[in-house]
């Protein structure tokens, strides 16, 4: 497809965190690619990731003069991706895990220490440190590809909301009520500690600070990118907008431990991003009316993208792909029928789930791509038809047979 770009305002890309969900991000970015020329660089030359988000946000920072093949190589990670990637999820590692919590709970913590976390997620660690390559940020700054990117954790010293951001020297740090910016050469260590989803992963250390999920507290998701010199913001989120929650609506039945571990981690990946968009858009009518009374303040135009499906009830469709010792500690915890399946939909980090959010994400963005064209502003000569595109990403997901 033949396009070009309009020399638009800067534009800021927020991907928020979402663990195996973050692969309908994948599809987004995919159906953004196709609307671009081939060979065209990345149109966001602002950048902030959040958990799973931040592992795209640096991908696209490190490789942001070739958009789509960026793009590619984010997808054939998620298009591909096993629970064993992430975590230690074979019997013996789970058994494991099961003695030292119970050891740990009978004595005390004398005997053996207290777990850091329920889960191990070296095989990730050995994953990202194999796949990503942090010193092409460097090279997207320098050549102008990129402006800013950043990567958001949270501080278990000061309670701090942390943006760590790699950009131009004239981006000044920045302080405000529970958040702040900081410049870093970024690694794999920030990247890391921006997915430490606190009970499930261990914290990581940075410079002498333990760090935990960007998305704890994380109170104006929106705020990093603005501060990095975005004008314009599109968010890819991964909660359809009118979802049916985690816990399932069964009067007098009382919620189990998954069902309430899932309305958390709804909570911290959700809840804050939608609060700042109406928040922000609050402030855009305040701008916009006649008398309004914040002049001083410049109006921010943004573009959400959210699922169509709910993808708990994608999940609850794939839950039999999980390894079997997973599945056991997830019934244990009872994260079965309806109201685990937000629970299991965050951890099925397999590819026929990951596969299906992405065909999901790239339907979404050629139903929208009018709408993407005109915040991205991208001149459209020629497109193909988007029913064709649609059947076209859907046929990628089918089963080969020989």
């Amino acid at each position: 497809m033949q396009s070009s770009m309009l020399h638009p305002a800067r534009v800021g890309l927020i991907l928020t965190g979402g663990g195996a969900r973050a692969a309908y991000q994948v599809g987004v970015l995919k159906a953004i690619s196709e609307l671009l020329p081939r060979g065209a660089p990345c149109p966001f030359p602002v950048i902030t990731g959040t958990s799973a988000g931040a592992v795209s946000a640096i991908v696209l920072a490190s490789h942001a003069a070739h958009f789509r093949r960026a793009v590619l190589a984010i997808d054939q990670v998620w298009r591909n991706f096993q629970v064993s990637q992430v975590i230690r999820a074979d019997s013996i590692s789970m058994l494991r895990a099961g003695l030292h919590w119970m050891l740990a709970l009978l004595t005390g913590g004398w005997l053996v220490p207290s777990p850091h976390a329920v889960f191990d997620n070296t095989p990730l660690w050995t994953l990202l440190r194999r796949r990503m390559e942090f010193a092409g940020i460097s090279r997207s700054l320098n050549r102008g590809h990129l402006h800013a990117v950043a990567v958001c954790s949270t501080s278990y010293a000061d309670a701090d909301s942390v943006a760590f951001f790699q950009g131009p020297p004239d981006i000044e740090p920045w302080q405000r009520a529970f958040r702040k910016g900081v410049p870093v050469q970024l690694t794999l260590d920030h990247l890391m500690a921006s997915m430490a989803i606190p009970f499930l992963f261990r914290p990581v250390m940075i410079g002498g600070q333990y760090f935990g999920d960007g998305a704890m507290r994380q109170t104006a998701p929106l705020s990093a990118a603005l501060h990095l010199g975005a004008e314009r913001l599109l968010v890819i989120g991964v909660r359809e907008p009118q979802g049916r929650g985690p816990v399932a609506r069964q009067p007098g039945a009382e919620p189990s431990f998954g069902q309430l571990f899932g309305f958390m981690l709804d909570t911290l990946f959700m809840d804050q991003i939608v609060a700042d968009i109406e928040r922000m858009n609050s402030i855009n009518d305040s701008i916009d009316a006649p008398n309004g009374v914040e002049r001083r303040l410049r109006r921010i135009e943004s573009l959400v993208m959210t699922p169509s499906q709910e993808i708990g009830e994608i999940a609850r469709r794939h839950r039999h792909e999980l390894p079997l010792a997973l599945r056991a500690l997830l019934r244990t915890l009872g994260a079965q029928g309806s109201g685990g399946r937000q629970l299991i939909s965050y951890m099925l980090f397999e590819q026929s789930f990951t596969r299906e959010l992405i065909a999901l994400g790239y339907a979404d963005g050629l139903r929208r791509s009018d709408e993407l064209r005109e915040f991205l502003r991208i001149e459209r000569r020629s497109a193909p038809r988007a029913g064709v595109c649609v059947a076209r990403a859907l046929q990628e997901d089918q089963p080969r047979t020989a």
